[in-house]
């Protein structure tokens, strides 16, 4: 194959060659599949029927929940089908199609996070100008700026990564088509492109994450300024979490696309591809549960409704 225009297909990395070891792998990644799903279905469906929750935090999560429900079913699903029929195929499209829908839900739940420290920012630090710099009409421009980035920025990288001659196979040694793997099969130096490319998005990304930063410093100086500890529990609370999932989305998705090359390994690459794949979008629900009340009552309403009460869950809309 002298040219990616001839190839029509990928093989991805195959966990186990042994059958009962394929199995585990599928039975493995259902259950983590299953409990992202369920968890962010449960926070979509919790916020949007618990009228107390229609806040801008809560919609920004709602937006959240929705991304990461995009981004592990990208990647998960693809790599389970492959391990219950014993195969390692991807077709052309199929694989491009992933690296977009991929870097779409990264990138906009990037942004989001950004935002929602914005969020926080302005709800501790400035709370009588909060209605005003965080109304309704505020809050949908700034959400609907994050998917829009998204999507621009993964079109960006999609069609600069299926440009480039793919010539040295078709074997991608990781569980889904990730761009850096992709690269390693380039046979011409048109791939610095897409390395440029990447350098910029990752200088984008610490800006972001330094805007992040310093919003925090400024949130928890007010927050210690609070005089009564219930009152400072309460905001902690609701900035812990977010601060979480940020430095977990952050350091394993810098250190998957920014590692030194004598740092690679396949197994190291594929725990840090699934640190940064799977694991946010699987304990974003139970982080922004674990320390928040209205929250959590609503998601067992939620479930209380669903399995053990006869009555249809209401769904209410801000007006």
């Amino acid at each position: 194959m002298s040219n990616s225009s001839f190839l029509t297909e990928f093989l991805l990395l195959a966990f186990a060659d042994k059958r009962e070891l394929q199995l585990l792998h599928f039975s493995l990644f259902l259950g983590i599949y299953l409990a992202a799903v369920l968890g962010n279905i449960l926070i979509i469906s919790a916020i949007a029927s618990d009228h107390r929750l229609h806040t801008p935090m809560y919609f920004f999560l709602l937006n959240l929940s929705i991304l990461d429900f995009g981004s592990i079913s990208t990647t998960v699903p693809k790599s389970m089908a492959n391990s219950l029929w014993n195969t390692r195929a991807i077709s052309y499209s199929g694989c491009a199609a992933q690296v977009f829908f991929l870097f779409f839900f990264i990138g906009a739940e990037y942004y989001l996070l950004t935002v929602m420290a914005y969020d926080r920012y302005v709800a501790i630090c400035r709370p009588l100008h909060y209605g005003t710099l965080m109304g309704s009409r505020a809050c949908v421009q700034m959400a609907g700026a994050a998917w829009a980035s998204g999507f621009l920025y993964a079109a960006l990288h999609t069609a600069n990564t299926f440009s480039i001659p793919l010539c040295e196979g078709n074997v991608v040694d990781q569980f889904f088509c990730e761009v850096p793997q992709l690269l390693r099969l380039s046979c011409s130096d048109s791939y610095l492109r897409e390395i440029g490319l990447l350098t910029f998005s990752a200088f984008l990304f610490l800006g972001c994450f330094v805007l992040i930063v310093l919003s925090y410093m400024q949130i928890f100086t007010a927050v210690l300024r609070i005089p009564s500890k219930q009152g400072r529990h309460k905001a902690f609370s609701t900035c812990l979490p977010h601060l979480a999932v940020v430095s977990l989305f952050v350091s394993t998705g810098l250190f998957a696309y920014l590692k030194p090359p004598s740092m690679s390994s396949p197994a190291l690459e594929l725990v840090v591809a699934v640190l940064y794949s799977v694991v946010p979008p699987t304990l974003n629900p139970l982080i922004y549960s674990m320390r928040n009340k209205e929250l959590k009552d609503a998601v067992w309403k939620v479930i209380d409704w669903t399995f053990f009460s006869s009555k249809k869950l209401p769904i209410f809309f801000c007006k």
